[in-house]
This record gives C-alpha cells, sequence and structure tokens, in this order.
C-alpha cells in the first residue's frame, strides 16, 4: 500500500479515537488535519496560507451565515407554532406521522443548502411524537431522506458540477443514476421507518378521521422554503443572503397571521457558537488537505495502480467523499479524472457520484452529521453507524444492478 494511505488512515483513526475521548469535533478534525500536515508538508507558512485560502472562499462564508439563517429561521417557525402545524396537517392527510418522518426531509433536502439537514431535524422530531425512535434514528432518518435527491435533483451544485466538467447534461445524468433516489427511499423506508413502533396512537396518527388542513401554519412553513428557492435559483442571491431576506421578511408575514415570535431570541438563540466554530474548523481542514498536496498524491497512487477504471472511479470518489464531506469535494476531485479516462462515460460520472455520496454518509466531517447529532443529541458513531450500513446497501444493489446490466450481458 502506497505510504499516502497509512497517513489518510492514520489521521482518520485520530480523529476516531480524539471523538471517542468526547473532544469537541471541529478540534478533533483540525488534529487529523496537522497529522497530515506534520507528515506531508510541516511547512509552517502552509498552516497560514490554508487559514488566508479558506477566509478567501467566498462559498465558506456563504455557509456559515446560510447555516446561521437557517437555525434562526427553525426558531420562527417552532415559536409560531408552524412546525406543529405542519406536522398535524401532514399526519391528517397521511394518517401516520411515520410517512411524515420520510417525506418531509426528502422535501426540505430539494433546496439545496450545505448543512440544511439542521432545519429538518425540528420536523423529523415533531414528526416522532408518538412514535418509539431514539436520538440516533431520528438522526440517520434527518440525514439520509434528506440525501436522496442528490441523484435526480438539477438544482444540486454537486451535479451541475459533474455534468460541467464531464460535458454530460444533466438531463442524460438524471436518466442514468436517478432511479437511485427511489432506491433510497425505498431502503430507508424498509430500513429505518417501517420498523419503528408506534406507541401513542393518539399522536402518531389520524384516529379521528379529521382531514382539516392547518392552511396557515402551511403557508408559513413552506413559504419561507419556496421564497428561498425562487431567491437562489430564479435570481442567482447566494444561499447565505437569500435566507437572510427570508428570516427578516417573513417576520411581519408571521405577525400579520397572528403568529407572534420573540424576534430578539430568533437572532440571539440560533448563535451556536459551538457549532460555528465545528464549522469553521472543518473548512479550514478541508483547505489543508488541498495545500499539503495529500489529495493529488490519493490520485496519482490510483492511477498508477492496474485496477480497472470503475473500480479507481468508485474508490476515488468513496475515499474523497470521506475525507471532504461535501459533494463539491470529491467531485471536483474525481470527475476530471473520469474526464481524461473515458471523455463522455456517463456511467464512470454516475458511479463517481453514488460512491461519493456513501463516503460522504459516514464521515464526522459531513457537516448535515455535524448539526445533525447537535440538534438530537446523538452519539455521532452510531448514527454514522447507521448510515453507513444503509450506504453501503445501496452500493451493493447499484453495483449489482450495474454489472448485471453492462458487463454481465
Amino acid at each position: 500500500m502506497d505510504s499516502v494511505f497509512y497517513i489518510v488512515i492514520a489521521a482518520m483513526a485520530l480523529i476516531v479515537v480524539l471523538l471517542r475521548f468526547k473532544v469537541m469535533m471541529g478540534i478533533s478534525i483540525l488534529c487529523g488535519g496537522l497529522f497530515i500536515w506534520l507528515f506531508e508538508s510541516r511547512s509552517f507558512p502552509d498552516l497560514w496560507e490554508a487559514a488566508i485560502q479558506a477566509a478567501k472562499i467566498q462559498r465558506n462564508w456563504d455557509l456559515i451565515f446560510c447555516l446561521y439563517f437557517v437555525m434562526c429561521l427553525e426558531v420562527e417557525l417552532r415559536t409560531s407554532g408552524s412546525l406543529s402545524g405542519l406536522v398535524k396537517t401532514f399526519r391528517n392527510i397521511f394518517s401516520s406521522n411515520k410517512v411524515t418522518l420520510a417525506v418531509m426531509p426528502a422535501f426540505l433536502g430539494l433546496l439545496p443548502s450545505m448543512g440544511g439537514a439542521r432545519f429538518s431535524a425540528p420536523i423529523v422530531e415533531e414528526a416522532s411524537q408518538g412514535i418509539a425512535v431514539n436520538a440516533e434514528q431520528k438522526s440517520v432518518i434527518n440525514l439520509w431522506f434528506r440525501h436522496i435527491f442528490e441523484f435526480s435533483n438539477p438544482l444540486m451544485p454537486g451535479m451541475i458540477l459533474a455534468c460541467g466538467i464531464a460535458n454530460v447534461t444533466i438531463q442524460d445524468l438524471i436518466i442514468q443514476v436517478g432511479w437511485v433516489t427511489i432506491l433510497c427511499f425505498v431502503l430507508g423506508w424498509i430500513l429505518l421507518v417501517q420498523p419503528l413502533k408506534i406507541v401513542d396512537k393518539e399522536k402518531a396518527t389520524n384516529t379521528t378521521n379529521d382531514r382539516d388542513i392547518d392552511w396557515k401554519s402551511l403557508f408559513l412553513a413552506f413559504g419561507p422554503i419556496i421564497a428561498s428557492f425562487l431567491l437562489i435559483v430564479s435570481f442567482g442571491i447566494s444561499a447565505a443572503i437569500s435566507m437572510g431576506l427570508v428570516v427578516v421578511g417573513f417576520i411581519p408575514i408571521f405577525y400579520a397571521f397572528g403568529r407572534k415570535i420573540p424576534i430578539k431570541n430568533v437572532f440571539l438563540e440560533s448563535l451556536d457558537v459551538k457549532l460555528l466554530v465545528n464549522v469553521v474548523l472543518i473548512l479550514y481542514f478541508i483547505q489543508l488537505l488541498t495545500i499539503t498536496g495529500i489529495l493529488d498524491e490519493i490520485v496519482n497512487a490510483f492511477n498508477s495502480s492496474f485496477l480497472p477504471q470503475e473500480v479507481i472511479v468508485a474508490a476515488l470518489a468513496f475515499i474523497f467523499g470521506l475525507m471532504t464531506g461535501q459533494s463539491q469535494g470529491y467531485i471536483a476531485v474525481v470527475i476530471p479524472i473520469v474526464a481524461l479516462m473515458s471523455p463522455g462515460n456517463i456511467l464512470l460520472v454516475a458511479t463517481a457520484m453514488v460512491f461519493g455520496l456513501a463516503g460522504q454518509m459516514m464521515t464526522p466531517v459531513h457537516l448535515c452529521i455535524l448539526v445533525t447529532v447537535e440538534y438530537f443529541k446523538a452519539n455521532m458513531w452510531n448514527v454514522i453507524g447507521r448510515c453507513g450500513f444503509i450506504s453501503l446497501v445501496m452500493l451493493i444493489c447499484y453495483s449489482a444492478w450495474t454489472y448485471f446490466r453492462y458487463y454481465l450481458f
């Protein structure tokens, strides 16, 4: 095995050990980055350069402020009673909170926002009333269903980036890999939601056949989502500015609907310093990976091997999904390799996306995992283990179907 892989494995092991000893996540991940720097660079100017580059990346600031405003919006929806009204309405429509547990995170996942699982988490919490489900199960449900549209939503930055680099159309890529969205929903329902037991039918199901819809709560819950979607997609406004405009703009609307909210608490309660520090340190860690050149070494190690193209792409995507925790991360590294290996090979692009997401769902660097376990106060490694299991099932199903369709006959 190339020495670079020993360094990566040791760095990941260090992160795991520190997290086991309850060291703050951001600091643990930073230590892993410093470990890699110690073996790959040992140049102190590189540490400073990584910080400067991370601070110059507009996407990082957009993420931090977007995450803050998402938390502000969650406080608005919760304190106004809109979340509880939304869940009640869905229970009346579907007759069971189980459906809401799966559908709402998936729907909110259509709005591309890194760390956006923080927005769907309180809805999962509300929908879990009357159902025997622990913090880890709620975390995995929130994480899994939120990411099922990574393969079929044309608004996902990762999909747009992949198609642009590989010179394939979004339509063709969705036709190629869109079925994995259905697979992920079915797996999530069978493995995560269906086994849950209802312990309080009054809270978890519609036992009165009441089909009333709380239109106010429905509008106040979906209005900000639709408004954010339009601002980001139709007008090209950044996610942070869009969310900020929505948070401020909907304050008078809540009052107009007779839903008073504590405006001061909206902005102060959402200022989760620990969470924001963790995010900043993770972003710095990702930049350290670039500065030290370890990402290039991993790519070169695979390119010099005699493995089949499909195995190389799958392995690289999975590794970079683990290391960066971002779809843009593994796509920006792996898809250019695909474009050089086999121009226009949409199967390799699809494979990179599926295996990259699997890696992304198994790493503490993934910001959605960070914000979800923080919200539910869940055990991170139990959550990652559960996500890992269902991701493995997804990979087996995808690999088996791909082999059967393209290589067996």
